[in-house]
Protein backbone atom coordinates (compact mmCIF):
# COMPACT_ATOMS: atom_id res chain seq x y z
CA UNK A 1 0.00 0.00 0.00
CA UNK A 2 1.23 3.29 -0.79
CA UNK A 3 0.45 5.97 1.65
CA UNK A 4 -0.02 9.82 0.04
CA UNK A 5 2.36 12.17 0.57
CA UNK A 6 0.97 14.41 3.71
CA UNK A 7 0.61 10.64 5.72
CA UNK A 8 4.23 9.70 5.00
CA UNK A 9 5.20 13.75 6.13
CA UNK A 10 3.18 13.06 9.39
CA UNK A 11 4.55 10.10 10.28
CA UNK A 12 7.88 11.18 9.69
CA UNK A 13 7.44 13.90 12.15
CA UNK A 14 5.62 12.15 14.66
CA UNK A 15 8.57 9.52 14.20
CA UNK A 16 11.53 12.11 14.99
CA UNK A 17 9.37 13.82 17.47
CA UNK A 18 9.13 10.16 19.70
CA UNK A 19 12.85 9.81 19.11
CA UNK A 20 14.33 12.79 20.46
CA UNK A 21 12.12 13.61 23.15
CA UNK A 22 13.12 9.80 24.33
CA UNK A 23 16.45 10.92 23.72
CA UNK A 24 16.38 13.90 25.29
CA UNK A 25 13.82 13.16 28.37
CA UNK A 26 15.58 10.22 29.07
CA UNK A 27 18.99 12.00 29.19
CA UNK A 28 17.15 14.98 31.64
CA UNK A 29 15.32 11.54 33.69
CA UNK A 30 19.04 9.78 33.87
CA UNK A 31 20.40 12.88 34.87
CA UNK A 32 18.35 13.45 37.78
CA UNK A 33 18.87 9.79 38.93
CA UNK A 34 22.61 8.58 38.61
CA UNK A 35 23.40 10.79 41.27
CA UNK A 36 26.75 12.06 38.94
CA UNK A 37 27.58 8.76 37.96
CA UNK A 38 28.14 9.23 33.71
CA UNK A 39 28.38 5.73 32.90
CA UNK A 40 24.57 5.02 34.73
CA UNK A 41 23.53 7.92 32.90
CA UNK A 42 24.98 7.08 29.83
CA UNK A 43 23.17 3.42 30.55
CA UNK A 44 19.89 4.91 31.19
CA UNK A 45 19.93 7.12 28.53
CA UNK A 46 21.06 4.09 25.93
CA UNK A 47 18.18 2.13 26.74
CA UNK A 48 15.07 4.20 25.73
CA UNK A 49 16.43 5.19 22.59
CA UNK A 50 17.27 1.53 21.33
CA UNK A 51 13.72 0.77 22.16
CA UNK A 52 11.59 3.78 21.30
CA UNK A 53 13.65 2.83 17.55
CA UNK A 54 12.18 -0.52 17.59
CA UNK A 55 8.77 1.10 18.25
CA UNK A 56 8.53 3.47 16.24
CA UNK A 57 9.94 1.65 12.90
CA UNK A 58 7.18 -1.18 13.74
CA UNK A 59 4.88 1.17 13.61
CA UNK A 60 5.82 3.99 10.72
CA UNK A 61 7.49 1.73 8.67
CA UNK A 62 5.05 0.65 5.96
CA UNK A 63 3.70 4.35 6.15
CA UNK A 64 6.75 6.30 5.26
CA UNK A 65 9.57 4.02 5.22
CA UNK A 66 10.54 5.06 9.02
CA UNK A 67 13.44 6.90 8.17
CA UNK A 68 13.49 9.80 11.11
CA UNK A 69 17.05 10.93 9.82
CA UNK A 70 17.80 13.31 6.54
CA UNK A 71 20.68 11.04 6.27
CA UNK A 72 18.68 7.86 5.78
CA UNK A 73 16.26 10.40 3.30
CA UNK A 74 19.27 11.10 1.28
CA UNK A 75 20.93 7.59 0.69
CA UNK A 76 16.98 6.93 -0.21
CA UNK A 77 17.14 9.74 -2.76
CA UNK A 78 20.42 8.56 -4.18
CA UNK A 79 18.79 4.54 -4.48
CA UNK A 80 15.86 5.80 -6.38
CA UNK A 81 13.55 5.63 -3.52
CA UNK A 82 12.05 8.91 -2.86
CA UNK A 83 11.83 12.13 -5.50
CA UNK A 84 14.16 15.17 -4.56
CA UNK A 85 10.82 17.33 -3.79
CA UNK A 86 9.70 14.20 -1.30
CA UNK A 87 13.37 13.83 -0.02
CA UNK A 88 13.47 17.73 0.69
CA UNK A 89 9.94 17.44 2.49
CA UNK A 90 11.13 14.90 4.71
CA UNK A 91 13.99 16.21 5.83
CA UNK A 92 11.86 19.76 6.62
CA UNK A 93 9.54 17.20 8.61
CA UNK A 94 12.35 15.58 10.64
CA UNK A 95 13.90 18.44 11.55
CA UNK A 96 10.70 20.59 13.05
CA UNK A 97 9.44 16.98 14.34
CA UNK A 98 12.68 16.74 16.56
CA UNK A 99 12.87 20.52 17.58
CA UNK A 100 9.27 20.19 18.70
CA UNK A 101 10.44 16.69 20.89
CA UNK A 102 13.32 18.39 22.42
CA UNK A 103 10.72 21.29 23.47
CA UNK A 104 8.04 18.28 24.84
CA UNK A 105 10.65 16.88 26.99
CA UNK A 106 11.38 20.45 28.70
CA UNK A 107 7.99 20.66 29.16
CA UNK A 108 7.05 16.75 31.01
CA UNK A 109 10.46 17.99 33.35
CA UNK A 110 9.31 21.75 33.85
CA UNK A 111 12.40 22.84 32.40
CA UNK A 112 12.71 25.97 29.91
CA UNK A 113 11.09 24.64 26.83
CA UNK A 114 13.62 27.03 24.58
CA UNK A 115 17.29 26.37 25.30
CA UNK A 116 20.66 26.59 24.32
CA UNK A 117 22.95 23.36 25.38
CA UNK A 118 26.60 24.68 26.81
CA UNK A 119 27.91 21.16 26.06
CA UNK A 120 31.08 20.77 24.01
CA UNK A 121 31.49 18.11 21.36
CA UNK A 122 34.27 18.35 18.68
CA UNK A 123 37.15 17.66 17.70
CA UNK A 124 38.83 14.40 15.79
CA UNK A 125 37.79 11.99 17.66
CA UNK A 126 34.17 12.58 17.97
CA UNK A 127 34.49 13.10 14.11
CA UNK A 128 34.97 10.19 13.39
CA UNK A 129 32.77 8.42 16.05
CA UNK A 130 29.92 9.67 14.01
CA UNK A 131 31.37 9.31 10.54
CA UNK A 132 31.08 5.17 11.97
CA UNK A 133 28.36 5.49 13.49
CA UNK A 134 26.18 7.02 10.67
CA UNK A 135 28.40 4.09 8.19
CA UNK A 136 27.41 1.55 10.46
CA UNK A 137 23.82 2.24 10.89
CA UNK A 138 23.30 2.65 7.09
CA UNK A 139 24.92 -0.05 6.55
CA UNK A 140 22.32 -1.56 9.19
CA UNK A 141 19.28 -0.22 7.03
CA UNK A 142 20.79 -1.28 3.86
CA UNK A 143 21.31 -4.94 5.05
CA UNK A 144 17.99 -5.26 6.23
CA UNK A 145 16.63 -4.05 3.26
CA UNK A 146 17.71 -6.31 1.00
CA UNK A 147 17.49 -9.09 2.64
CA UNK A 148 15.68 -9.18 5.75
CA UNK A 149 12.76 -6.53 6.52
CA UNK A 150 11.10 -7.93 9.14
CA UNK A 151 14.56 -7.74 11.45
CA UNK A 152 14.58 -3.78 10.62
CA UNK A 153 13.13 -2.56 13.86
CA UNK A 154 15.35 -4.74 16.36
CA UNK A 155 18.33 -4.49 14.25
CA UNK A 156 18.45 0.00 14.11
CA UNK A 157 17.38 -0.54 17.74
CA UNK A 158 20.05 -2.85 18.42
CA UNK A 159 22.60 -0.90 16.66
CA UNK A 160 22.12 2.53 18.05
CA UNK A 161 22.02 1.24 21.15
CA UNK A 162 25.55 -0.53 21.13
CA UNK A 163 26.86 2.49 19.18
CA UNK A 164 25.86 4.52 21.96
CA UNK A 165 29.01 2.92 24.00
CA UNK A 166 31.41 1.94 20.96
CA UNK A 167 31.57 5.18 19.21
CA UNK A 168 33.57 8.52 21.29
CA UNK A 169 30.81 10.62 20.15
CA UNK A 170 27.99 8.60 21.47
CA UNK A 171 26.27 8.23 18.06
CA UNK A 172 23.95 10.81 16.97
CA UNK A 173 23.85 9.61 13.34
CA UNK A 174 21.21 11.29 12.68
CA UNK A 175 21.05 15.43 11.40
CA UNK A 176 17.65 16.06 12.53
CA UNK A 177 18.67 14.78 16.10
CA UNK A 178 21.78 16.93 16.20
CA UNK A 179 19.97 20.05 15.05
CA UNK A 180 17.47 18.62 17.77
CA UNK A 181 19.84 18.52 20.77
CA UNK A 182 21.62 22.16 19.95
CA UNK A 183 18.17 23.29 21.50
CA UNK A 184 18.67 21.12 24.89
CA UNK A 185 21.17 22.58 27.57
CA UNK A 186 20.78 18.97 29.05
CA UNK A 187 22.89 15.69 29.72
CA UNK A 188 21.83 15.02 25.50
CA UNK A 189 23.20 18.43 24.39
CA UNK A 190 25.35 19.62 21.87
CA UNK A 191 26.73 23.37 21.54
CA UNK A 192 25.44 24.73 18.80
CA UNK A 193 28.96 25.67 17.56
CA UNK A 194 29.60 22.53 17.28
CA UNK A 195 26.79 20.81 15.10
CA UNK A 196 28.12 21.38 11.93
CA UNK A 197 31.25 19.29 12.34
CA UNK A 198 28.49 17.05 13.33
CA UNK A 199 26.67 16.90 10.64
CA UNK A 200 29.27 16.76 8.00
CA UNK A 201 31.06 13.46 9.45
CA UNK A 202 27.38 12.33 9.63
CA UNK A 203 26.62 13.00 5.20
CA UNK A 204 29.65 12.12 5.05
CA UNK A 205 29.35 8.70 6.67
CA UNK A 206 25.85 7.94 5.12
CA UNK A 207 27.09 8.29 1.83
CA UNK A 208 30.37 6.21 2.30
CA UNK A 209 27.98 3.34 3.84
CA UNK A 210 25.26 3.63 0.44
CA UNK A 211 28.51 3.82 -1.76
CA UNK A 212 30.26 0.39 0.06
CA UNK A 213 27.13 -1.39 0.40
CA UNK A 214 25.78 -0.39 -3.00
CA UNK A 215 28.42 -2.10 -4.58
CA UNK A 216 28.83 -5.10 -1.46
CA UNK A 217 24.62 -6.07 -1.64
CA UNK A 218 24.79 -5.78 -5.48
CA UNK A 219 23.74 -9.08 -7.39
CA UNK A 220 26.48 -9.81 -9.45
CA UNK A 221 26.69 -12.24 -12.12
CA UNK A 222 26.41 -16.44 -10.91
CA UNK A 223 29.51 -17.94 -10.18
CA UNK A 224 30.81 -20.25 -12.51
Amino acid sequence: MQFDLTRRLSAEALGTFFLVMAVVGSGIMAQKLAGGNDALALLCNTLPTGAVLFVIITIFVSVSGAHFNPAVSLVMWLRGVLSRTDTLAYVAVQIVGGCLGAIAAHLMFDLEPLQVSQTARTGLGQWVGEFIATFGLIATILGCVRFNMAALAPAVGLYITSAYWFTSSTSFANPAVTVARALSDTFSGIAPADVPGFLVAEIAGALAAAAVLGWLLRPGAAAK
